[in-house]
C-alpha cells in the first residue's frame, strides 16, 4: 500500500462511482489483456467466482466435483453451497493435485474438476485437459443442464487464487483451461483488499462474451442492467430475469487493482522472486531442506508462498520447529492443513489416511514469509531462525 494506491482510491471516491462502474469495467479489460483469456468478470471474491461458475454450469444435488485434498477450504465449501458432493483427490510431491488421483476419482456423476495452483505453481494443465477429452472419460459424462450439454464433458475450473502472473508452457494462468478464477484477497500478490475475477476461455460452441454478459447479470441479483448501464439517457428501466447473487466488485477495489496490475510484472513479481531466490540460496546449503518447485522448463511460479519442507520429520517435530521459530520472533505458517483433517470434513466421513501424499506434504511443511516489504536482512533473519530451530529439534 503506497501513495499511488491511496490517490487512486481517493480519486474513485470523488468520482461519483464507488460501487461497480467504469473502473471495474476497465480493470476487467486490463485483466483480459494481461492473461490472454477471452473475457473477464470481476467479482467480490475468488470464492464468489468459483460458486458463480458452479451454479452457471448447473451443479447441484447428486453431482460430484473433484477437489484437491490439499487446498484452502473455499475450494470445497463452494461445492457444498451448491448441494453437490466434494470428492477429494490426493496431491503430488509438488503439492498440486495428482493426475492419477483425479482419474481414479471420476465417476458418471463427476461434473467439474477444480485444480488448485498451490503456492502459485501451475498444475499439469495439458494432462488434465487431455484427461477430460479422452473418449472413455467423455462417455462417462451425463449432462444435466444446457451448459453441460454444450460442453459435452467434465468442466475444468482452475482455482488460481495464488497464481496470477504464473506461466505454463509460455501461456499465463487465465487462458490455460475452460475457466480460471483469481483471488485478490488482502494477502494475495495482487490485492484489491477483497475481490476476485472469473477468466473465461471456453471453446466453441460457447460465446465467451455472451457468457460474460450472463454471469454479469447473475452476479448482481439477476438484474438485466447494472448501475452503469442505467446512467444512459432514458435507460432507467430494468428487469430481474433470475434470482441472482450479490457478487459484484466495486470501483474502489478496482482502483487498487488497476494500479497494482500496471506495475505487477515490473515491481511485485521481481521482488517476490528475489525473496524466493534468497531463501533458496541460503536454505539449499542444508541437507534437511526440501525446497519448493518454482521454475521448470514448462512452468514458472507466481512466487506467492514459499513452501519449505523439512526432510524426514514427523508432524510433531514440525510443530516443535515452528514453536522454536516463533521463540526467535519470526512468524511462519502452514499452507495448508488438508481438508479431510478439518472438523467439518472429518465428521462428514473423509479420512486423511486416504490421502497419504497430502498428509506427508503437510506434516513437514513450514511457510516462510514472502511479502513486498520484506528486506534482504529480514529474509536472512528468517533463515537463521529456521536453521536454529530445525537443528534444535532434529540434530
Amino acid at each position: 500500500m503506497d501513495k499511488k494506491i491511496a490517490d487512486a482510491v481517493v480519486e474513485a471516491l470523488y468520482s461519483g462511482w464507488i460501487t461497480t462502474g467504469p473502473r471495474t469495467k476497465q480493470f476487467e479489460k486490463m485483466l483480459t489483456a494481461y492473461g490472454g483469456q477471452a473475457a473477464t468478470l470481476c467479482v467480490s471474491s475468488g470464492s464468489a467466482g468459483l460458486e458463480l461458475i458452479l451454479r452457471w454450469f448447473g451443479i447441484g444435488e447428486n453431482d460430484e466435483v473433484i477437489v484437491p485434498a490439499y487446498t484452502y477450504c473455499a475450494t470445497a465449501n463452494v461445492v457444498l453451497h451448491c448441494g453437490a458432493k466434494v470428492v477429494f483427490a490426493d496431491a503430488g510431491s509438488d503439492f498440486n493435485i495428482s493426475l492419477q488421483a483425479i482419474e481414479k476419482a471420476i465417476t458418471p456423476r463427476t461434473k467439474v474438476i477444480i485444480p488448485v495452483d498451490v503456492a502459485g505453481y501451475p498444475c499439469d494443465y495439458d494432462e488434465i485437459n487431455a484427461l477430460v477429452q479422452r473418449e472413455e472419460i467423455r462417455k462417462k459424462f451425463i449432462p444435466a443442464s444446457r451448459e453441460q450439454e454444450m460442453l459435452g464433458r467434465i468442466l475444468v475450473l482452475s482455482d488460481a487464487a495464488h497464481s496470477i502472473g504464473a506461466w505454463y508452457k509460455r501461456k499465463r494462468t487465465g487462458n490455460l483451461i475452460d475457466i480460471t478464477v483469481y483471488s485478490f484477497h488482502a494477502v494475495k500478490n495482487l490485492t484489491t483488499a477483497e475481490g476476485g475475477a472469473v477468466c473465461l476461455n471456453l471453446s466453441p460452441p460457447f460465446d465467451n462474451e455472451a457468457v460474460y454478459r450472463q454471469l454479469n447479470i447473475t452476479s448482481l441479483h439477476g438484474q438485466s442492467k447494472d448501475a452503469l448501464s442505467k446512467t444512459q439517457v432514458g435507460s432507467w428501466r430494468y428487469d430481474v430475469i433470475e434470482p441472482g447473487y450479490k457478487y459484484n466488485m466495486t470501483d474502489l477495489q478496482a482502483a487498487m487493482g488497476m494500479v497494482e496490475l500496471e506495475r505487477y510484472d515490473s515491481d511485485m513479481l521481481p521482488r517476490r522472486k528475489a525473496i524466493f531466490d534468497r531463501y533458496a540460496a541460503a536454505l539449499g546449503q542444508y541437507q534437511w531442506a526440501q525446497l519448493p518447485l518454482c521454475e521448470t522448463t514448462d512452468k514458472t511460479s507466481s512466487y506467492h508462498v514459499f513452501l519449505l519442507c523439512i526432510k524426514g520429520i514427523t508432524e510433531e517435530q514440525r510443530d516443535r520447529i515452528i514453536a522454536g521459530i516463533f521463540r526467535r520472533e519470526v512468524a511462519v505458517n502452514v499452507h495448508f492443513v488438508p481438508l479431510p483433517m478439518m472438523t467439518y470434513y472429518r465428521d462428514a466421513g473423509y479420512a486423511i489416511s486416504d490421502f497419504p501424499v497430502a498428509f506427508d506434504n503437510y506434516s513437514r511443511e513450514i511457510t516462510l514469509p514472502v511479502y513486498y516489504d520484506l528486506t534482504d536482512e529480514m529474509a536472512d533473519e528468517v533463515v537463521r531462525a529456521v536453521a536454529e530451530a530445525v537443528e534444535e529439534v532434529v540434530m
